[in-house]
């Protein structure tokens, strides 16, 4: 049975831990903008001294600001900030200043050794995952995906990702304009930036399809009245759409059209965003370097559990280019963080093949096996063999 590591908290009842100071804190005067000495915080698990008592806030994320709110400690964007706001200042992590930077935790297994180049063997890491995908859904998991368009260009990737939505293996979806706009193009006219979904043929005019369809989205008003009115077949954003699983797409300045959901307001698409990923137990990342890259800032590196257990949320981060996923290592902290070098489609396909394609072909074997115990002997009759 899989088992995910638990943190264990140090013994607080320790003398050196008890005489530790209080945090200090100030007031922030305008909003938005932090006092000078803030404390910038860290996706490693940090507590916090408030009133003779240490606090391990519920979220963290790198980079962000460390409140004390009614006795206890929350943890915000700059962009969050409000006047009133009691910030923790400090830049030590040892406890002398009230802060606890505690990673040890964790095993270290929960730390990505350094070294994995594309030359890596992937098998332990796909196992490994595999094993977490089944456990995150069977266990009350939130598992978000982030996607780059390239994932949708390839029919089996589109196949693949719609039964892996189907069998509950995508509670959230992020990505941007692009990505959808090309999941929908292939839904709608059979292309992806005008190349054939089956074929990788470009097609004739084939660069006006994604404008075509951003144009008939944009008449129509939504993403989901567009696909309600019949227009889309099949796709990861249709597929979602219907099972009532949400995704969220945030915009750039070069976007075309865009679609009408996609989050213009930068601020309103990353609190939108964080919504999601403050529930991630686990988060896959697959062909995106700037959106892996925010989310990997954002999210959490710990969850607390219903159970009160506090467990790491693990990210793996897909690309082809090696460059990226160490990128994104260094912005994970390589805290429960797991990059695997290989082409989109690849990945994608693998993991319906072992998460579903093996259960079918399991449930087909048990079914014969039930098939042979209950199906009696042939027998001759009037009517002719009864089997």
């Amino acid at each position: 049975m899989f088992k995910l590591p638990v943190f264990e908290a140090p013994d607080f009842k320790e003398e050196k831990y008890m005489t530790m100071p209080n945090v200090k804190t100030e007031a922030v005067e305008i909003k938005g903008v932090a006092p000078e000495d803030f404390y910038l915080t860290s996706h490693m698990p940090t507590y916090y001294k408030v009133g003779d008592k240490w606090y391990l806030p519920d979220h963290n994320s790198i980079n962000c600001l460390a409140v004390v709110k009614d006795g206890e400690v929350v943890i915000k964007e700059f962009r969050d900030l409000e006047v009133g706001d009691q910030v923790v200042l400090g830049q030590k992590r040892d406890g002398s200043q009230g802060i606890l930077l505690y990673k040890e935790g964790f095993p270290a297994s929960v730390y990505t050794e350094k070294g994995c180049a594309v030359e890596s063997s992937f098998s332990e890491k796909y196992d490994q995952l595999f094993d977490l995908m089944e456990y995150e859904r069977d266990n009350g998991g939130y598992i978000v995906w982030v996607l780059g368009p390239s994932v949708v260009f390839d029919y089996d990737t589109r196949h693949s990702l719609n039964k892996l939505a189907e069998n509950g293996y995508i509670d959230c979806l992020l990505g941007g304009n692009a990505m959808c706009t090309h999941d929908l193009e292939g839904g709608f006219l059979n292309t992806a930036l005008g190349q054939n979904i089956y074929t990788q043929e470009n097609v004739p005019l084939g660069h006006y399809n994604h404008l075509d369809l951003l144009n008939e989205v944009r008449a129509t008003g939504s993403i989901k009245k567009f696909i309600a009115d019949g227009h889309v077949k099949d796709g990861i954003i249709k597929t979602l759409n219907d099972m009532d699983v949400p995704f969220v797409l945030c915009g750039s300045v070069r976007d075309d059209g865009p679609l009408p959901e996609v989050y213009g307001d930068i601020d309103k698409g990353l609190t939108a965003t964080k919504e999601h990923l403050d529930k991630a137990t686990l988060i896959i990342t697959v062909a995106t370097m700037l959106h892996s890259s925010s989310v990997a800032n954002m999210a959490s590196g710990y969850r607390v559990r219903e159970d009160g257990k506090i467990t790491p949320v693990y990210m793996y981060t897909v690309d082809i280019t090696e460059n990226v996923v160490n990128k994104i290592a260094a912005a994970r902290e390589n805290m429960a963080f797991t990059p695997i070098v290989t082409n989109a489609q690849d990945f994608v396909v693998n993991c319906e093949r072992a998460l579903i394609k093996v259960a079918d072909n399991e449930l087909q074997a048990a079914n014969k096996i039930e098939e042979k115990e209950y199906i009696p002997a042939k027998k001759n009759s009037v009517e002719g063999e009864i089997r």
